[in-house]
């Protein structure tokens, strides 16, 4: 790897093309010098600026361009063309952005998409019910009329991406003032969209890249007849549950698998019972050859947001004042659903997918704060700004421009910390976990909607706010909501900055002497937002007295209590503040590029396709202890607990296992089920296809290592791995398990080491 970059960097730099025998035999003395020269800052970068290959989250665009050579040398057998290509069909025309929020990809020329378990999930819990348990179950439709729509689900394809930073900077100079600049953005961004050429049935979106120092623009497909084919039961798509996130080893099936229509003319159109299954440009065949230890490993998809280039100063404020705080709220929700789900089977299947999202975040973010500390992330960072100052120093030009970025950084986020910690524990208390809040914001959305539009525009959310009502009161328990806002509104009274309390939310805990649990039975007791029918009345006899109720309800005045005092005292100056970080950033940003010109630099995620690639490898993640890269069947029986919501095994599952019964999918005797890699990913990654070198299936990436969580804001390859469901697994559960050996049929299988 450092002879790789110190030839790419040689060449690039001095225009030196290095023969393949010793280079230093071969050099003159003002070479060697240069050679010593270069050689001493290729290394410090590797070391202390984080180059690894397999770091970064590259645009599939220009991949040919920055990444070829090297995917080539890990062992790619590919071009970027097969990968990305507007001219034929490619690799990105198999991946589809899953519901906005996950990955898919096409596995069959009949539509069939491949994404996960977690990320199907919620049209699961929906099409279940106490009879008809597909969560527990699981649910497998033997022929394409038993497939089940999924109103609001769309999945969209990327149809191509083009540069557009040119006509989105016109007119701007290096003198336009900030807020002028941002208005000729918002035009041009207005102009390029309408003048870009498509199809009538396409979308274009365009969005920013390095902090706003690069643009670049997406035609875009959506297709909205999404059907659920096939998901295992959740002690199989979701073994292991809370115990196990973020953890390797892992032992979890977590995939399911739905089926794109589309109209006779095989383009978008709504669900309709004449609609067929989509004929992709591209899908994607399945290997039945596994993995081995440094295989190549690329992962595709829709990564959702990272922070890689942020000052030694912020990831600091996030990891030892922002994540406690987050961490220690959802400790307490979390401890009151837990329980409740472990004592009602009703309370499970309303929770599951709640609880499941609460869950993933509170433990990436334990997992996060440990890495850091763990690889001495905020000591990288503070070496890497030592360089990029010593660097300015040097030269007077970059000195004027750039040097007061990191002592701006040291002060704005001084100042900004306990503004940012109000909305931390209002976003946690007042914004999400309290579900009668959840329902008050709503419902006090409908008012400010009244007060600026009138009675017609709330009669016109009728349809929409009575689904609304409908999907909320399905999965709601007011004891398991009761208990949380108990524990949450303690805290609010206890640790929120006294200056950022509501005296009115003070006035109502003094009067409840001053005790949560007597408040929440006060608060609980007094709303009539609960009451689904009188809601339904109330907007039935009249917008206006539809609006005059919520107006008055005791819970939406207390919420709307509180979060005006925080509009007043917190979310003002935050924003202030915030914005003049904001361009702060942008401009390290494009100080890091022009400082560090030698250095690759990848752009952070923003739920743009993006490229990630690397090798099948273990890690070690603390003193005498170390992973290998692969898990087998045998560890689901070693972690089977009878009767546990989270290590259950199905009866099935266990006699498969005793017989031996893997069909073609086993290896040496035994069934994969999980591996890892190196490959840099995040949210909105679940469902990315592992991809080997030839461009075949092998695998489902669905999470990552607790102790590499990190990696959104500060990668390291040491410990940072991706977690993978092996296909061979997935095929095995399908076939063998569910007797949905249709579905195998419809893929094609390869075995490209063979």
């Amino acid at each position: 790897l450092r002879r790789f970059f110190l030839k790419r960097s040689l060449k690039k730099v001095y225009g030196y093309q290095f023969p393949s025998h010793n280079i230093y035999i071969t050099m003159t003395t003002s070479i060697k010098s240069i050679f010593t020269r270069t050689c001493l800052l290729i290394l410090f970068l590797i070391t202390q600026l984080g180059l690894y290959a397999t770091e970064g989250m590259w645009l599939p665009l220009l991949l040919q361009q920055l990444n070829e050579a090297e995917m080539q040398q890990m062992g790619m057998k590919m071009s970027a063309e097969d990968i990305y290509s507007v001219n034929k069909g490619s690799l990105k025309d198999a991946i589809v952005h899953f519901g906005g929020f996950c990955t898919g990809e096409v596995i069959s020329d009949q539509g069939l998409v491949l994404t996960n378990h977690h990320c199907g999930y919620g049209q699961i819990q929906n099409h279940s019910s106490l009879e008809n348990n597909y969560l527990d179950n699981g649910f497998w439709a033997m022929n394409k009329g038993e497939e089940l729509p999924n109103p609001g689900l769309f999945v969209t394809f990327i149809v191509r991406i083009e540069d557009v930073t040119k006509a989105i900077f016109e007119g701007i100079t290096a003198d336009t003032h900030p807020k002028e600049k941002e208005a000729i953005i918002k035009r041009n961004l207005e102009t390029v969209k309408r003048d870009m050429r498509r199809e009538s049935w396409q979308d274009v979106m365009v969005r920013d890249f390095f902090a706003g120092n690069q643009y670049f623009l997406f035609v875009t497909e959506t297709y909205t007849d999404i059907r659920l084919v096939g998901a295992p039961p959740s002690s199989i798509g979701k073994f292991g549950a809370d115990t196990d996130n973020w953890v390797w080893p892992r032992h979890t099936g977590d995939f399911s698998l739905f089926r794109i229509y589309a109209g006779p003319d095989n383009k978008p159109a709504d669900y309709s019972p004449d609609n067929v299954p989509f004929k992709p440009r591209h899908y994607l065949p399945v290997s039945l050859d596994g993995v081995a230890a440094d295989d190549f490993t690329m992962v595709f998809g829709f990564p959702g947001r990272t922070d890689e280039y942020l000052p030694a100063v912020a990831v600091t404020q996030r990891v030892e004042v922002l994540n406690p705080i987050r961490i220690g709220i959802r400790d307490k929700v979390l401890g009151v659903i837990n329980e409740g789900m472990r004592t009602n089977p009703e309370i499970r299947i309303q929770y599951a997918s709640k609880q499941a999202s609460i869950a993933n975040a509170w433990k990436k973010w334990i997992g996060e704060s440990q890495g850091v500390k763990a690889t001495d992330g905020v000591g990288r960072k503070l070496r890497y700004e030592a360089e990029f100052a010593k660097r300015l120093s040097e030269n007077t030009e970059w000195t004027k421009a750039y040097g007061h970025i990191l002592p701006r950084f040291d002060a704005l986020y001084k100042e900004i910390e306990p503004y940012a910690k109000t909305r931390d524990y209002l976003g946690e208390i007042a914004g999400r976990n309290i579900e009668l809040y959840a329902l008050a914001n709503t419902l006090n959305g409908l008012v400010k909607l009244y007060d600026e539009k009138g009675a017609e525009a709330v009669s016109d959310r009728k349809d929409r706010l009575m689904a609304y009502l409908d999907d909320f009161f399905k999965d709601y328990n007011k004891d398991i909501d009761q208990q949380v806002f108990t524990q949450l509104m303690a805290i609010y009274y206890d640790q929120v900055h006294p200056d950022h309390q509501s005296p009115f939310a003070i006035e109502q805990f003094v009067s409840a002497q001053k005790n949560a649990e007597t408040l929440a039975q006060i608060v609980y007791s007094k709303t009539s937002l609960l009451q689904k029918d009188k809601l339904a009345k109330a907007f039935e006899t009249s917008p206006e007295a539809f609006v005059e109720l919520v107006r008055k309800d005791y819970a939406a005045r207390l919420l709307t209590e509180i979060k005006a005092v925080s509009d007043d005292k917190v979310n003002a100056a935050y924003k202030r503040i915030q914005d003049e970080i904001n361009e702060l950033q942008s401009l390290y940003m494009k100080a890091q590029m022009e400082v560090f010109a030698e250095k690759r630099f990848y752009p952070d995620a923003n739920s743009t396709l993006r490229v990630t690639y690397g090798q099948v490898k273990g890690y070690k993640p603390r003193d005498a202890v170390a992973y290998t890269p692969v898990t087998y069947l045998d560890g689901v029986m070693e972690k089977y607990v009878p009767g546990d919501y989270e290590f259950d095994v199905p009866e099935k599952l266990r006699k498969l296992y005793q017989n031996k019964d893997y069909g073609p999918y086993a290896e040496n005797g035994q069934l994969p089920i999980c591996f890892i890699g190196t490959n840099h990913t995040t949210g909105g990654n679940s469902g990315s296809p592992a991809i080997d070198a030839h461009g075949n299936l092998i695998g489902l990436n669905f999470d990552r290592v607790w102790e590499g969580t990190m990696s959104d804001i500060n990668y390291d390859a040491s410990i940072c791995r991706n977690i993978m469901v092996d296909v061979r697994y997935i095929l095995f559960v399908i076939d063998k398990y569910a007797g949905a050996g249709h579905l195998v049929q419809e893929m094609k299988l390869v075995h490209p080491k063979k």
